[in-house]
Protein backbone atom coordinates (compact mmCIF):
# COMPACT_ATOMS: atom_id res chain seq x y z
CA UNK A 1 0.00 0.00 0.00
CA UNK A 2 2.86 2.30 1.07
CA UNK A 3 4.32 1.51 -2.69
CA UNK A 4 0.91 2.13 -4.88
CA UNK A 5 0.83 5.70 -2.41
CA UNK A 6 4.62 6.86 -2.79
CA UNK A 7 3.47 6.61 -6.63
CA UNK A 8 1.21 9.76 -6.66
CA UNK A 9 2.54 11.79 -4.13
CA UNK A 10 3.87 14.30 -6.26
CA UNK A 11 2.37 17.42 -4.43
CA UNK A 12 4.28 18.34 -0.97
CA UNK A 13 1.40 18.23 0.32
CA UNK A 14 1.23 14.78 -0.75
CA UNK A 15 4.83 14.26 0.64
CA UNK A 16 4.29 15.58 3.77
CA UNK A 17 1.25 13.16 4.60
CA UNK A 18 3.23 10.45 2.89
CA UNK A 19 5.61 11.39 5.63
CA UNK A 20 3.05 10.66 8.51
CA UNK A 21 2.71 7.63 7.00
CA UNK A 22 5.64 6.11 7.33
CA UNK A 23 6.00 7.28 11.07
CA UNK A 24 2.84 5.97 11.80
CA UNK A 25 4.21 2.31 10.12
CA UNK A 26 7.43 2.43 12.17
CA UNK A 27 5.49 2.91 15.32
CA UNK A 28 3.86 0.07 14.46
CA UNK A 29 6.78 -2.15 13.60
CA UNK A 30 8.41 -1.09 17.18
CA UNK A 31 5.60 -3.84 18.53
CA UNK A 32 6.70 -6.47 16.18
CA UNK A 33 10.35 -6.29 15.79
CA UNK A 34 10.18 -6.78 12.58
CA UNK A 35 13.15 -5.72 11.30
CA UNK A 36 13.21 -6.42 7.68
CA UNK A 37 9.97 -4.11 7.08
CA UNK A 38 11.46 -1.64 10.00
CA UNK A 39 14.83 -1.17 7.13
CA UNK A 40 12.47 -0.71 4.15
CA UNK A 41 10.38 1.44 5.37
CA UNK A 42 12.86 3.50 7.11
CA UNK A 43 14.67 3.69 3.67
CA UNK A 44 11.51 4.92 1.79
CA UNK A 45 11.44 7.71 4.42
CA UNK A 46 14.89 8.29 4.03
CA UNK A 47 14.51 8.95 0.42
CA UNK A 48 11.45 10.91 0.52
CA UNK A 49 12.95 13.67 2.62
CA UNK A 50 15.94 13.55 0.11
CA UNK A 51 13.29 14.54 -2.53
CA UNK A 52 12.62 17.30 -0.26
CA UNK A 53 16.18 18.45 -0.03
CA UNK A 54 16.04 17.93 3.38
CA UNK A 55 19.63 16.63 3.86
CA UNK A 56 20.34 17.23 7.63
CA UNK A 57 17.09 14.75 8.23
CA UNK A 58 17.94 12.68 5.36
CA UNK A 59 21.81 12.25 6.81
CA UNK A 60 20.22 11.88 10.26
CA UNK A 61 18.31 8.83 9.49
CA UNK A 62 21.08 7.87 7.08
CA UNK A 63 23.43 7.15 10.21
CA UNK A 64 20.65 5.64 12.10
CA UNK A 65 19.74 3.13 9.11
CA UNK A 66 23.78 2.23 8.47
CA UNK A 67 24.42 1.23 11.84
CA UNK A 68 21.40 -1.21 11.92
CA UNK A 69 23.32 -2.77 9.07
CA UNK A 70 26.75 -2.76 10.52
CA UNK A 71 27.76 -5.60 13.37
CA UNK A 72 29.20 -5.00 17.02
CA UNK A 73 32.53 -4.58 15.42
CA UNK A 74 31.40 -1.56 13.13
CA UNK A 75 31.95 -3.60 9.70
CA UNK A 76 28.84 -3.84 7.29
CA UNK A 77 26.93 -7.43 8.23
CA UNK A 78 27.02 -9.27 4.76
CA UNK A 79 23.86 -10.72 5.68
CA UNK A 80 22.23 -7.07 4.76
CA UNK A 81 24.45 -6.51 1.49
CA UNK A 82 21.42 -5.47 -0.18
CA UNK A 83 19.76 -2.62 2.44
CA UNK A 84 23.55 -1.61 2.61
CA UNK A 85 23.46 -1.28 -0.79
CA UNK A 86 20.45 0.92 -0.87
CA UNK A 87 21.77 3.13 1.96
CA UNK A 88 24.73 3.73 -0.13
CA UNK A 89 23.09 4.85 -3.11
CA UNK A 90 20.86 7.38 -1.19
CA UNK A 91 23.95 8.92 0.58
CA UNK A 92 25.90 9.01 -2.94
CA UNK A 93 22.63 10.85 -4.12
CA UNK A 94 22.60 13.20 -1.69
CA UNK A 95 26.68 13.88 -2.37
CA UNK A 96 25.78 14.19 -5.55
CA UNK A 97 23.24 16.70 -5.20
CA UNK A 98 25.25 18.74 -2.43
CA UNK A 99 28.65 18.04 -4.88
CA UNK A 100 30.90 17.02 -2.28
CA UNK A 101 32.76 14.99 -4.37
CA UNK A 102 35.06 14.04 -2.10
CA UNK A 103 32.92 12.09 0.02
CA UNK A 104 31.09 11.03 -2.94
CA UNK A 105 34.00 9.25 -4.48
CA UNK A 106 35.43 7.84 -1.13
CA UNK A 107 31.67 5.85 -0.64
CA UNK A 108 31.16 4.96 -4.62
CA UNK A 109 34.42 2.61 -4.13
CA UNK A 110 33.01 1.64 -1.11
CA UNK A 111 29.51 1.00 -2.60
CA UNK A 112 31.22 -1.19 -5.66
CA UNK A 113 33.03 -3.21 -2.85
CA UNK A 114 30.32 -4.47 -1.86
CA UNK A 115 29.93 -8.31 -3.63
CA UNK A 116 27.44 -9.75 -0.36
CA UNK A 117 24.35 -8.40 -1.98
CA UNK A 118 21.79 -8.85 -5.04
CA UNK A 119 21.25 -5.16 -5.43
CA UNK A 120 18.20 -4.59 -7.38
CA UNK A 121 19.16 -2.87 -10.89
CA UNK A 122 17.43 0.20 -10.29
CA UNK A 123 19.49 0.75 -6.94
CA UNK A 124 22.66 0.02 -9.15
CA UNK A 125 22.02 2.17 -12.14
CA UNK A 126 21.43 5.31 -9.37
CA UNK A 127 25.04 4.78 -8.18
CA UNK A 128 26.38 4.36 -11.81
CA UNK A 129 24.56 7.31 -12.99
CA UNK A 130 26.35 9.19 -9.77
CA UNK A 131 29.46 8.50 -10.73
CA UNK A 132 29.41 8.91 -14.18
CA UNK A 133 28.88 12.73 -12.93
CA UNK A 134 31.36 12.40 -10.51
CA UNK A 135 33.77 11.66 -13.08
CA UNK A 136 32.55 14.35 -15.40
CA UNK A 137 33.28 16.86 -12.56
CA UNK A 138 36.77 15.64 -12.97
CA UNK A 139 36.77 15.36 -16.86
CA UNK A 140 37.39 12.01 -16.46
CA UNK A 141 35.37 11.14 -20.01
CA UNK A 142 36.35 7.61 -20.11
CA UNK A 143 34.93 6.73 -16.77
CA UNK A 144 32.13 8.95 -17.12
CA UNK A 145 30.83 6.93 -19.83
CA UNK A 146 31.43 3.57 -19.16
CA UNK A 147 29.31 4.43 -15.85
CA UNK A 148 26.60 6.10 -18.05
CA UNK A 149 26.81 3.04 -19.74
CA UNK A 150 26.33 0.61 -17.12
CA UNK A 151 23.98 2.93 -15.27
CA UNK A 152 21.47 2.67 -18.54
CA UNK A 153 21.93 -1.01 -19.20
CA UNK A 154 20.67 -1.22 -15.32
CA UNK A 155 18.16 1.24 -15.87
CA UNK A 156 16.90 -0.57 -18.64
CA UNK A 157 17.01 -3.58 -17.21
CA UNK A 158 14.71 -2.27 -14.45
CA UNK A 159 12.39 -0.84 -16.69
CA UNK A 160 12.80 2.54 -15.24
CA UNK A 161 12.44 5.68 -16.91
CA UNK A 162 15.50 7.20 -16.12
CA UNK A 163 17.39 5.13 -18.45
CA UNK A 164 16.14 7.92 -21.45
CA UNK A 165 17.99 10.47 -19.41
CA UNK A 166 21.02 8.45 -18.68
CA UNK A 167 21.06 7.80 -22.32
CA UNK A 168 21.22 11.41 -23.45
CA UNK A 169 24.16 12.10 -20.45
CA UNK A 170 26.16 8.95 -22.43
CA UNK A 171 25.79 10.90 -25.89
CA UNK A 172 26.86 13.79 -23.84
CA UNK A 173 30.13 12.31 -23.22
CA UNK A 174 30.38 10.47 -26.46
CA UNK A 175 31.05 14.50 -27.78
CA UNK A 176 33.29 14.93 -24.64
CA UNK A 177 35.27 11.97 -25.32
CA UNK A 178 35.62 13.65 -29.27
CA UNK A 179 35.15 10.11 -29.92
CA UNK A 180 34.07 8.74 -34.00
CA UNK A 181 32.45 5.84 -32.31
CA UNK A 182 28.61 5.71 -33.04
CA UNK A 183 26.77 4.98 -29.58
CA UNK A 184 24.22 2.95 -30.83
CA UNK A 185 26.35 0.40 -31.86
CA UNK A 186 26.03 -1.55 -29.06
CA UNK A 187 23.20 -4.42 -28.57
CA UNK A 188 21.87 -2.59 -25.51
CA UNK A 189 21.21 1.07 -27.03
CA UNK A 190 20.62 0.38 -30.70
CA UNK A 191 16.87 -0.47 -30.44
CA UNK A 192 17.08 3.42 -29.26
CA UNK A 193 18.54 5.17 -31.63
CA UNK A 194 15.34 6.23 -33.33
CA UNK A 195 13.50 7.23 -30.25
CA UNK A 196 11.61 10.66 -30.32
CA UNK A 197 12.76 12.01 -26.93
CA UNK A 198 16.63 11.37 -27.77
CA UNK A 199 16.15 12.23 -30.86
CA UNK A 200 17.49 16.09 -31.06
CA UNK A 201 20.62 14.18 -29.06
CA UNK A 202 21.16 11.84 -31.82
CA UNK A 203 20.96 15.16 -33.97
CA UNK A 204 23.66 16.52 -31.88
CA UNK A 205 26.46 13.87 -32.21
CA UNK A 206 25.61 13.70 -35.66
CA UNK A 207 26.61 17.29 -36.63
CA UNK A 208 29.50 16.93 -33.54
CA UNK A 209 31.00 13.96 -35.33
CA UNK A 210 30.64 15.55 -39.05
CA UNK A 211 32.28 18.73 -38.07
CA UNK A 212 29.06 21.12 -38.94
CA UNK A 213 28.79 23.84 -36.94
CA UNK A 214 25.86 25.31 -38.35
CA UNK A 215 23.95 22.23 -38.37
CA UNK A 216 24.67 21.66 -34.19
CA UNK A 217 23.87 25.62 -33.86
CA UNK A 218 20.42 25.01 -35.40
CA UNK A 219 19.72 21.89 -33.25
CA UNK A 220 20.77 23.47 -29.96
CA UNK A 221 18.28 26.25 -30.98
CA UNK A 222 15.17 24.41 -32.35
CA UNK A 223 15.50 22.43 -29.16
CA UNK A 224 15.78 24.29 -25.99
CA UNK A 225 14.21 21.52 -23.79
CA UNK A 226 17.69 19.97 -24.14
CA UNK A 227 19.10 22.42 -21.79
CA UNK A 228 16.56 21.89 -19.11
CA UNK A 229 18.41 18.87 -17.25
CA UNK A 230 21.23 21.06 -15.50
CA UNK A 231 23.67 18.63 -15.49
CA UNK A 232 23.58 18.56 -19.56
CA UNK A 233 23.10 22.91 -19.53
CA UNK A 234 26.40 22.73 -17.55
CA UNK A 235 28.20 20.21 -19.83
CA UNK A 236 27.00 21.28 -23.10
CA UNK A 237 29.35 24.42 -23.35
CA UNK A 238 32.07 22.34 -23.44
CA UNK A 239 31.17 20.24 -26.63
CA UNK A 240 30.32 23.98 -27.94
CA UNK A 241 33.87 24.95 -27.00
CA UNK A 242 35.29 21.99 -28.87
CA UNK A 243 32.87 22.34 -32.17
CA UNK A 244 33.96 26.38 -32.08
CA UNK A 245 37.36 25.42 -31.97
CA UNK A 246 37.27 22.73 -34.84
CA UNK A 247 35.63 25.12 -36.97
CA UNK A 248 38.09 28.13 -36.17
CA UNK A 249 41.07 25.49 -37.36
CA UNK A 250 39.46 24.33 -40.32
CA UNK A 251 38.29 27.83 -41.75
CA UNK A 252 41.75 29.94 -41.94
CA UNK A 253 43.54 26.69 -42.62
CA UNK A 254 44.24 27.87 -46.10
CA UNK A 255 44.75 31.83 -45.03
CA UNK A 256 48.11 33.75 -43.59
CA UNK A 257 46.23 37.18 -42.57
CA UNK A 258 42.63 37.34 -41.81
CA UNK A 259 40.30 40.05 -39.96
CA UNK A 260 38.47 38.71 -36.99
CA UNK A 261 35.18 40.00 -37.59
CA UNK A 262 35.24 38.23 -40.79
CA UNK A 263 36.03 34.76 -38.80
CA UNK A 264 32.89 35.58 -36.68
CA UNK A 265 30.64 36.54 -39.18
CA UNK A 266 31.30 33.20 -41.01
CA UNK A 267 31.21 31.15 -37.59
CA UNK A 268 28.04 33.38 -36.15
CA UNK A 269 30.15 34.43 -32.97
CA UNK A 270 31.33 37.61 -31.50
CA UNK A 271 34.80 38.71 -31.92
CA UNK A 272 35.46 38.11 -28.25
CA UNK A 273 34.84 34.92 -28.88
CA UNK A 274 36.82 34.78 -31.91
CA UNK A 275 39.87 35.81 -29.58
CA UNK A 276 39.67 33.59 -26.64
CA UNK A 277 39.47 30.69 -28.97
CA UNK A 278 42.54 32.41 -30.93
CA UNK A 279 44.40 32.88 -27.92
CA UNK A 280 43.75 29.01 -26.66
CA UNK A 281 44.90 27.76 -29.81
CA UNK A 282 48.29 29.32 -30.21
CA UNK A 283 49.04 28.56 -26.54
CA UNK A 284 48.04 25.48 -26.80
CA UNK A 285 50.96 25.45 -30.51
CA UNK A 286 47.74 24.02 -32.70
CA UNK A 287 48.40 27.10 -34.67
CA UNK A 288 51.68 29.40 -35.09
CA UNK A 289 50.51 32.86 -35.36
CA UNK A 290 49.58 36.21 -33.34
CA UNK A 291 46.51 38.48 -32.93
CA UNK A 292 46.81 41.93 -33.55
CA UNK A 293 44.14 43.16 -31.25
CA UNK A 294 44.62 46.91 -32.48
CA UNK A 295 43.67 46.34 -36.29
CA UNK A 296 41.71 43.06 -35.47
CA UNK A 297 43.83 40.68 -37.74
CA UNK A 298 45.05 37.31 -37.18
CA UNK A 299 48.31 36.40 -38.55
CA UNK A 300 49.60 33.31 -39.31
CA UNK A 301 53.20 32.03 -39.69
CA UNK A 302 54.16 30.44 -42.81
CA UNK A 303 54.89 26.79 -42.06
CA UNK A 304 57.58 27.12 -45.35
CA UNK A 305 59.57 29.99 -44.16
CA UNK A 306 59.97 27.46 -41.23
CA UNK A 307 61.02 24.48 -42.75
CA UNK A 308 63.43 26.76 -45.20
CA UNK A 309 65.06 28.15 -41.76
CA UNK A 310 65.60 24.62 -40.20
CA UNK A 311 67.14 23.97 -43.80
CA UNK A 312 69.72 26.66 -43.79
CA UNK A 313 70.65 25.49 -39.67
CA UNK A 314 71.38 21.86 -40.92
CA UNK A 315 73.25 22.98 -43.81
CA UNK A 316 75.09 25.63 -41.46
CA UNK A 317 75.76 23.07 -39.05
CA UNK A 318 76.99 20.50 -41.55
CA UNK A 319 79.45 23.60 -42.95
CA UNK A 320 80.63 24.03 -39.43
CA UNK A 321 81.36 20.31 -38.98
CA UNK A 322 83.56 20.18 -42.46
CA UNK A 323 85.34 22.89 -41.72
CA UNK A 324 86.50 21.21 -38.66
CA UNK A 325 87.78 18.46 -39.49
CA UNK A 326 89.75 19.61 -42.47
CA UNK A 327 91.24 22.88 -40.90
CA UNK A 328 91.04 22.14 -37.18
CA UNK A 329 91.97 18.36 -36.96
CA UNK A 330 93.80 17.63 -39.79
CA UNK A 331 97.11 19.52 -42.09
CA UNK A 332 94.61 21.40 -43.98
CA UNK A 333 95.95 21.92 -48.17
CA UNK A 334 99.32 21.18 -48.19
CA UNK A 335 100.19 18.77 -51.00
CA UNK A 336 103.57 16.78 -50.95
CA UNK A 337 104.91 14.31 -53.10
CA UNK A 338 106.49 11.79 -51.07
CA UNK A 339 107.68 9.40 -53.29
CA UNK A 340 110.60 11.38 -54.02
CA UNK A 341 113.54 12.05 -52.25
CA UNK A 342 113.57 14.74 -49.78
CA UNK A 343 115.85 16.82 -51.81
CA UNK A 344 113.73 16.44 -55.14
CA UNK A 345 110.42 17.30 -52.72
CA UNK A 346 108.79 19.50 -55.14
CA UNK A 347 105.53 21.62 -54.06
CA UNK A 348 102.58 23.02 -55.84
CA UNK A 349 104.43 25.49 -57.75
CA UNK A 350 103.68 24.60 -60.68
CA UNK A 351 103.40 27.13 -63.67
CA UNK A 352 99.82 27.02 -65.10
CA UNK A 353 99.50 24.63 -68.02
CA UNK A 354 102.17 23.11 -66.74
CA UNK A 355 103.02 19.57 -64.76
CA UNK A 356 105.50 18.32 -62.85
CA UNK A 357 108.89 17.45 -63.48
CA UNK A 358 108.59 13.62 -64.14
CA UNK A 359 110.69 10.71 -62.51
CA UNK A 360 113.22 9.91 -65.80
CA UNK A 361 115.00 13.17 -65.41
CA UNK A 362 116.30 12.06 -61.88
CA UNK A 363 119.62 10.16 -63.46
CA UNK A 364 120.53 13.16 -65.46
CA UNK A 365 120.01 15.85 -62.91
CA UNK A 366 118.01 18.09 -64.69
CA UNK A 367 114.45 18.86 -63.67
CA UNK A 368 112.51 19.30 -67.25
CA UNK A 369 108.81 20.47 -68.01
CA UNK A 370 106.89 18.26 -69.45
CA UNK A 371 104.34 18.83 -72.31
CA UNK A 372 100.80 20.43 -70.87
CA UNK A 373 98.26 17.78 -70.09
Amino acid sequence: MLDFIEKESESVAAQRCMEQFYSLTLGCFQSTNNERLWLKTNIKLAKLLLDRKEYLAVTKKLRELQKACQRDDGTDDPNKGTYSLEIYALEIQMYAETRNNKQLKVLYQKALRVKSAVPHPKIMGIIRECGGKMHMSEENWKDAQSDFFESFRNYDEAGSLQRIQVLKYLLLTTMLMKSDINPFDSQETKPYRNDPRIAAMTELVDAYQRDDMHQYVNVLQKNQDILADPFIAENIDEVTRNMRTKAVVKLIAPYTQMKLGWIAQKLKISEGEIQDILGYLIIDGKIRGKVDQQSGTLEIESGSDNQRIQAIDAWTDSIAGLYQSIFKDSEGFRVADTSLPEEFVVFDQTPRGRVPPSRGNKKSGKLGWGPSV
